[in-house]
């Protein structure tokens, strides 16, 4: 087996890998060093990382199960010192490793402008994680600035992310208008004007003059004579090749270390991808070359022909809601004409630049539906004649623009050979063939394809893909916008929450600029539920933003009356408690129903009535049941080894315990448990959220079941021998559910969503499993208390009760 090296964990070498892994997984034992701590992750969603829409654990390419499953020896957090060629060895700093083959992927550094004041602490590029843990650092700072020094793609995507952390953002560009590179000044004014309604001050033809501060970075200062206050100072003012390894080594140089079209360098056992290389004049800053280099050298690598070849490209904008798109020349020309759609009132601009009766560049703003559309022209080079006068209303309007009503139609009008993700080069046919395959949802063409698998904006477009080949049979899962108040998914939400610190209604009102001041009876439930679950200690539960059931503690009934249902711990009771309950149900004239989780429910109750009988129950010990709740309801079980001939374990004792540890838990639904003595299964527990299955061996816990609108049986979460890992487990997926899932999602919903492999490789950290659980305690601490005690407490002398919200939603 042939020792391969490879010198940086960067996007570029990671795909190599994957080629090489997914083709001929014996051919190399692969020794890899990178200078960061870490391996491999997706550099451009850094963004989303800094604006709080994504964690860094999100963006992980490749995680270290990943690395240990393909048997890669990983340097991580070792810098490379020397490349000796005579020796073939790669001398790193805690030592040196022989190779056969070796990959240079060291990717770029960023420009620093060296102005006065540049290496002050306080002044970072925008490159990796440590850059951008540093700007997440400083907009912890309430009242926060940032300047951003640089107008293009990375200054603007630093920008958006600083200012939705809170931070005053001013963003300074030498130019005439931001993107020049890609955009036209038209187009530039109207991506000014967006940016600055969300806030962020923009300064054109600002020169920097320098940075200062007193042991850090306070200010900066242009040459104008403006003063502009800083916690920290972003410079994102271009990218150079991190090529000096390849210098020093003696490799052919040029403004970095040139490759030929097999991605050889001037050593034939030496290869080079990336941001670090030159092939015929040209350097690389965008993902998609990277990917076409990296496929190119895994095949040169294992002996196959391949070529890697110049392609157009395109550039779009990772800022929500900037839609944006630019490819090929659009430079004016006395041999060019163009084709402008302008449409102020809804921020529409596109502009097609033609010569020759070709596509040559096209710069769209507002509405880039067709964008793919035009880049396949613009690629082909196609004679665009005869669609000369409709081309600028795009693909739907052309053949007499029959199509035109038919919002799929551009999508169905793309050819085969049409690219719809440009990072990872896939073309339409790819995905067709894929659904063709058997791929039928948007993470199944992921998977197969990598479609949209990298910056994401191609994701509209691959379900568009699936929409037509699928017909009606596709079922989009696109997130829909919690309530008319906002733009942002429940998602959205929770991560900005978290990210910014929102504590209060108030704060996410106005930092994430609710349209309505203070929330609808839509959102404010899940508004309340996502604060009281991430801030426990910090937010106080607000009764208001509940719905009917929860703010009066009891069942609401078609007629209007109440149900009310104490809990009994496992199902268990005893002579005292019923004699309770009968007493209160001959008292009240209710009628008494056995329900299906075990319980006794009194239904009937009026709502002036519900203190009293809390009243009586509750100086009989009994707490509420939480049966009208988004909360933890029930543990039903069956008598397990005390009574039943064939129990394995105690599972009535488990049931208490568990009921015991989570009752009182506010979570996303309602969430029902179920314990059975053995497989036989009286308690159903196939069929819970949480279900444990008594075996002689210990314990079975599966979860995500269901059996309501849906049935399902649970998936197998984990075994365990003794109760106390059964516990463990148990309020640690709780927790997991708690911490992550949508609002008014049941557990099996949310499994669905993140997939059970997260779920169990989450939890099977001991570490994250301990953590989860103390911030469950946490919560414990202030929720977990008997509502129907504090109110009878608190409103002794009258019940006066609460107006009614809204109805409950239908569950």
């Amino acid at each position: 087996m042939q020792k391969l090296v490879v010198i940086g964990a960067g996007m570029a070498s990671g795909r190599v890998l994957e080629h090489l892994f997914d083709t001929a997984p014996e051919a190399f034992d692969v020794t890899l060093f990178n200078a960061e701590p870490r391996g491999n992750y997706n550099r451009i969603m850094l963004s989303p990382v800094l604006s709080g829409e994504k964690t860094f654990e999100e963006i992980v390419t490749h995680d270290d199960a990943w690395y240990a499953d393909n048997k890669v020896t990983t340097r991580f957090g070792e810098k490379v010192t020397k490349i000796d060629r005579d020796r073939k060895v790669v001398v790193g700093e805690n030592g040196e490793v022989a190779y056969d083959k070796l990959i240079i992927g060291t990717g770029s550094a960023p420009f620093i402008i060296p102005m006065p004041g540049h290496d002050l602490p306080g002044v970072v590029a925008y490159r990796d994680l440590e850059d951008t843990n540093a700007m997440i650092d400083a907009s912890a700072k309430p009242g926060g600035k940032a300047v951003v020094i640089g107008g293009g793609l990375l200054g603007l995507e630093a920008a958006a992310g600083l200012r939705l952390r809170g931070m005053d953002v001013t963003v300074l560009h030498i130019m005439g208008h931001l993107m020049e590179r890609q955009l036209d000044e038209a187009a530039g004014y109207l991506l000014k004007q967006d940016l600055e309604k969300r806030g962020i001050n923009v300064m054109l033809k600002a020169q920097t003059k320098c940075i200062e501060g007193d042991g850090k970075v306070e200010r900066v200062l242009l040459e104008d004579g403006t003063v502009l206050e800083a916690d920290i100072v972003c410079m994102a003012v271009g990218i150079r090749p991190a090529a000096a390894l390849g210098q020093d080594a003696g490799l052919e140089m040029g403004r970095a270390i040139k490759v030929d079209a097999q991605m050889r360098t001037s050593d034939p056992d030496i290869l080079a991808v990336g941001e670090c290389v030159e092939f015929e004049g040209n350097l690389f800053g965008l993902v998609a070359p990277l990917y076409d280099q990296a496929k190119v050298l895994a095949k040169t690598l294992l002996g196959e022909d391949d070529a890697f070849k110049m392609r157009e490209l395109s550039t779009k904008l990772k800022v929500t809601g900037c839609d944006l798109f630019s490819a090929g020349d659009f430079a004016e020309g006395d041999a060019r004409e163009d084709i402008v759609f302008r449409d102020p009132k809804r921020g529409v601009y596109k502009r097609l630049v033609i010569e020759d009766d070709k596509l040559v560049g096209a710069v769209m703003y507002g509405d880039t539906a067709d964008s793919n559309w035009f880049f396949g022209l613009i690629k082909d080079g196609s004679d665009i004649s005869e669609m000369r006068d409709t081309i600028i209303f795009g693909p739907a309007f052309q053949g007499g623009g029959a199509a035109a009503a038919d919002p799929l139609a551009a999508v169905a009008a793309l050819p085969a050979d049409a690219e719809i993700c440009g990072c990872n080069g896939v073309c339409k046919g790819t995905i067709v063939t894929a659904i063709e395959g058997g791929a039928t949802t948007l993470d199944d063409v992921k998977a197969i394809t990598k479609a949209s698998a990298s910056c994401g904006t191609c994701t509209g477009l691959v379900e568009q893909v699936l929409a037509v080949t699928l017909g009606d049979s596709f079922e989009a899962k696109a997130e829909k916008p919690i309530c008319k108040c906002t733009d942002l998914t429940h998602e959205d939400v929770r991560r900005l929450i978290k990210s910014q610190e929102l504590k209060s209604q108030p704060a996410v009102w106005q930092q994430l600029a609710w349209k309505t001041p203070n929330g609808c009876h839509v959102c404010r439930p899940a508004i309340n539920y996502y604060l009281l679950a991430d801030w426990p200690l910090d937010y106080q539960d607000d009764l208001q933003s509940r719905f009917v059931n929860e703010r009066n503690h009891a069942n609401i009934q078609k007629d209007g009356t109440y149900s009310v249902m104490p809990r009994m711990w496992g199902g268990m009771t005893d002579p005292d408690e019923l004699i309770a309950i009968a007493q209160a149900a001959k008292k009240f004239d209710a009628v008494v129903k056995v329900t299906g989780g075990q319980r006794i429910d009194l239904l009937g109750i009026k709502k002036e009535d519900l203190p009293a009988i809390w009243s009586d129950l509750n100086d009989a010990g009994m707490v509420s049941g939480h049966a009208y709740t988004k909360g933890l309801r029930t543990v039903k079980t069956c008598v397990g080894s005390d009574w039943c001939r064939f129990g394995t374990q105690d599972s009535t004792g488990l049931g208490i315990k568990l009921e015991k540890r989570l009752w009182g838990s506010w979570t996303p639904h309602k969430v029902k448990l179920g314990v059975s003595g053995c497989p036989r299964n009286c308690a159903e527990a196939t069929c819970k959220d949480v279900g444990v299955i008594c075996v002689d061996s210990g314990y079975q816990i599966g979860v995500a079941g269901a059996a309501g609108m849906d049935v399902k049986e649970t998936e197998r979460l984990i075994d365990v021998a003794t109760e106390e890992e059964a516990i463990e487990w148990t309020v640690a997926f709780v927790q997991l559910y708690r911490e992550n899932a949508k609002y008014l999602d049941r557990a099996y919903k949310w499994v669905a969503k993140v997939g059970l492999d997260w779920v169990k490789e989450t939890l099977d950290d001991p570490a994250t499993r301990a953590a989860l659980i103390e911030r469950f305690d946490i919560s414990q601490s202030v929720y977990q208390h008997d509502p129907w005690a504090e109110h009878v407490e608190n409103r002794k002398a009258q019940y006066a009760p609460l107006a009614d919200l809204t109805t409950e939603a239908a569950e």
